[in-house]
């Protein structure tokens, strides 16, 4: 990472390049991107919305909302309408109300949740064009993914802020203020109540039933950057220059020095992406289980009837985070238990707390998994997170069956296409919709340029 530059000032450039959003062209590979990416979570949230994080966000939005008739906008995956803040607020909940949705590994975010839940939110509401809404998701996404790494992924971890709060509160911000139709001369504004609703713990990590890191990833981001946008809209002013001001949030002690990068933030715009840094998950789980998860479902055969003796994983990063988590889907023992009991891996079980805590045979065999770390896998700075894993099984018989995976097809250096994207929504939506209905929805997203408003795609997709 390069030393920050003190003089620089980035608001200028990012002020213009977000006003300035719906009237630009995007290169045709980030229109790509973005409506894959608007699928996925279009995905995630019909294959999440009946989940605990979802049902109670959807309740406390309506309740907070008042009378229905006064509501503004839907409530994703659902017929139910609430207030605009409320309406993105359980969208963004119900996208992220299991580990589906999308991620950027190297800024420690996942935009999807909070930006395509306010994009939509405030389209509806605000009349907006399906090309309107997938600029406002490309810039969404933008700044979600660049502002962590611009304030410094590690400077935020020290500080213990968790940089999936803070990205998508900006990102989210950009969004709405695009389809608000910000002019540049209030973007400060914008961002200085971003800056100070600016938040998010690490403590996400303890939460065992998704609720927390749901609001932590997704809620929070979506609820404080739509409010800061409409907070400008209405009139709202604050520190000039926020963000560029020698004693303003951005300069401040925390992100004057470590790993900070103020150009970050600003460098080509509208030419260098984050979407092509932006992975899919290939399995409901958390993204560092992935290739662990891939590598156990790859040796099934292999293993067959066999009695699994034990289990050794060993992958770089934070290992004791997914050998300990108290979560099922990040949960690394729980995961290649029912696995290796199922001889698959099911959406609904990978959620279950009911079953980590209640499966005799699955807590068994978690007993006989073990988690370490390999420093070989590990990769130095400034190359990219690693993301691999090595799984050997002893099996009873004598035998022992070995697999390393390096990736797993959907992270950045190995992107899912289009048909990739599309089969796994259709996985996601089928079982919910029926599957000329999702696949109406993915032709509808496929399409999203060409549609005079989101409507009836947000109808495609409710109850």
């Amino acid at each position: 990472m390069k030393a920050p530059d003190a003089a620089m000032l980035v608001e200028p450039a990012l002020g213009a390049y977000v006003a300035g959003a719906l009237a630009a062209d995007p290169p045709q590979d980030h229109c790509e991107l973005g409506r894959l990416h608007i699928l996925d979570t279009l995905a995630s949230i019909v294959a999440c919305r009946d989940l605990e994080p979802a049902r109670l966000a959807q309740d406390y939005a309506v309740a907070l909302s008042g009378d229905a008739s006064a509501a503004a906008a839907t409530i994703l995956g659902t017929g139910l309408r609430a207030s605009l803040v409320d309406a993105a607020f359980a969208s963004a909940m119900t996208a992220h109300g299991a580990e589906i949705n999308d991620f950027i590994p190297s800024a420690f975010v996942q935009p999807g949740p909070a930006v395509v839940g306010v994009a939509f939110a405030v389209a509806e509401r605000h009349g907006a064009s399906g090309a309107d809404l997938l600029r406002a998701v490309i810039a969404g996404y933008e700044i979600a993914g660049r502002m962590p790494k611009a304030l410094g992924v590690e400077n935020l971890r020290k500080a213990g802020l968790a940089n999936h709060g803070i990205g998508p509160i900006f990102g989210a911000a950009t969004a709405a203020a695009i389809l608000l139709r910000l002019p540049q001369a209030r973007m400060g504004d914008v961002w200085t109540y971003c800056a100070q609703q600016a938040a998010g713990s690490w403590q996400w990590l303890l939460d065992v039933e998704h609720i927390e890191k749901s609001f932590v990833f997704a809620g929070l981001g979506a609820r404080a950057g739509l409010h800061a946008a409409l907070m400008a809209h209405a009139g709202f002013r604050g520190v000039r220059g926020a963000l560029d001001h020698p004693s303003g949030w951005m300069r401040g002690q925390l992100f004057s020095g470590g790993d900070a990068d103020r150009a970050y933030l600003v460098e080509g715009l509208g030419e260098r992406s984050e979407l092509p840094l932006t992975a899919f998950k290939r399995y409901p789980v958390g993204g560092p289980t992935q290739p662990a998860v891939e590598a156990l479902l790859g040796l099934l055969p292999s293993i067959g009837q066999t009695p699994v003796q034990s289990v050794l994983i060993e992958m770089p990063g934070r290992w004791q985070a997914f050998r300990d988590a108290a979560m099922p889907a990040l949960n690394l023992r729980y995961l290649t238990a029912i696995i290796l009991i199922d001889g698959r891996l099911d959406f609904v079980s990978a959620q279950s707390l009911e079953r980590m805590a209640d499966d005799e045979a699955a807590r068994a065999l978690m007993a006989r998994v073990e988690i370490r770390h390999d420093p070989a896998q590990e990769a130095p700075p400034p190359a990219p997170r690693p993301e691999s894993a090595r799984v050997t099984v002893r099996l009873a018989d004598g035998r022992q069956e070995s697999a390393f995976v390096p990736h797993v097809l959907g992270y950045p250096t190995h992107p899912m296409g289009r048909a990739d994207v599309e089969a796994k929504a259709l996985d996601l939506m089928g079982p919910s919709l029926g599957p000329k209905r999702a696949q109406t929805v993915v032709d509808a997203v496929a399409h999203l340029e060409a549609a005079e408003s989101p409507l009836p795609l947000i109808q495609l997709i409710a109850r």
